[in-house]
């Protein structure tokens, strides 16, 4: 990637943290009191999640080094642009609008462009394609424990996030046969403000286009080994992730069950997600722990105070993001 867009993406990236301390609502004093209570639990929280990153990488890292064409890109460059291209994605509105060209810009060196864009969709789609997994599994274990909680208004809740789940599962296992991009693109066409781009853009890259969604419909059709190996590593990921919370619950109280922060985490990032317009979620997830955690028959100010470490972590795993961005931009071999 040519240095001026890694200043331009940068840059972005430093406003962008500096509009999310602006609007941190919370009194700092008082959040500087909670880190410190921490104690060793919050370093682990952060520790944590540079093995949770480690995962991230290995999955698509197994993506791009597909088992046909080993690419030349070093694991610990692909670690690099995973974290930077998460930090990115917390700074972005609507979420994955910059990160993701970032990490194509980087990779295309190494691979090419169709390559490089096909295993970046590749990715994204396996860890929003997790994603739904996790809260399928998540559902199951709630009834599972939880099922004399469970009344008619909770019941038709439940079914209707179930029913979600599938439905988009079964929608993402389609994709994966028949690729996504051109699918993607036809969308565009009928979206104000982009369809006259978008129409120009399907015409003269069509091959291109074609070209990326046969790639993504192999992996799945030819390298299943390497699709449920990508697929299982972004689960762990998000079940591992859940130690985040149990970590700052036990500095709170030694009353800590790990099942119980799997759906605190599951049932949480739902509601976040469900306002993926917002940075960062910023007062979605916090919302949406205070709810989860009063549901469990916690204290909903273990569920504030948790979304508020969270948002430190956050911030803390950004501004390594970008960091990284300015290291070990040597030039690539083609």
């Amino acid at each position: 990637m040519k240095a001026k867009y890694r200043n331009i993406f940068f840059i972005f990236g430093l406003v962008a943290i500096g509009i999310m301390l602006w609007k941190f609502d919370t009194d700092y004093a008082e959040l500087w009191r909670n880190i410190k209570s921490a104690g060793y639990w919050f370093p682990a929280v952060i520790v944590l999640w540079a093995f949770i990153y480690l995962l991230n990488t290995w999955s698509w890292y197994s993506i791009i080094n597909d088992g046909e064409n080993k690419s030349k890109v070093p694991f610990w460059k692909v670690y690099k642009y995973t974290v930077t291209g998460f930090a990115l994605n917390y700074t972005t509105p609507v979420g994955l609008m910059g990160g993701e060209p970032y990490r194509i810009m980087e990779l295309t060196p190494y691979v090419g462009a169709p390559k490089a864009t096909s295993s970046v969709i590749l990715y994204v789609m396996m860890h929003i394609f997790s994603h739904f997994w996790f809260w399928l599994f998540s559902l199951i274990l709630f009834i599972g424990m939880y099922a004399d909680k469970i009344n008619i208004a909770t019941g038709i809740l439940l079914a209707l996030i179930a029913v979600i789940c599938i439905v988009v599962i079964y929608f993402f296992l389609k994709g994966y046969k028949n690729g996504f991009a051109m699918r993607g693109m036809r969308l565009l066409t009928h979206l104000p403000f982009v369809k006259e781009w978008a129409k120009r853009f399907v015409v003269e890259k069509k091959e291109a286009i074609e070209k990326v969604d046969n790639q993504i419909a192999e992996l799945h059709k030819q390298r299943k080994a390497t699709f449920y190996l990508s697929l299982s590593l972004e689960f762990i990921a998000r079940v591992i992730g859940c130690l985040e919370i149990f970590f700052i619950l036990k500095m709170m109280t030694p009353n800590v069950n790990f099942l119980d922060c799997i759906l605190i985490q599951a049932f949480s990032s739902l509601f976040a997600n469900a306002l993926f317009f917002s940075p960062m979620q910023l007062g979605a997830r916090e919302g949406g722990l205070a709810i989860i955690t009063s549901t469990l028959a916690m204290k909903s100010g273990f569920g504030v105070t948790t979304g508020l470490i969270t948002r430190v972590r956050e911030l803390l795993w950004i501004a390594i993001g970008l960091g990284l961005m300015k290291i070990g931009n040597g030039k690539n071999t083609k």
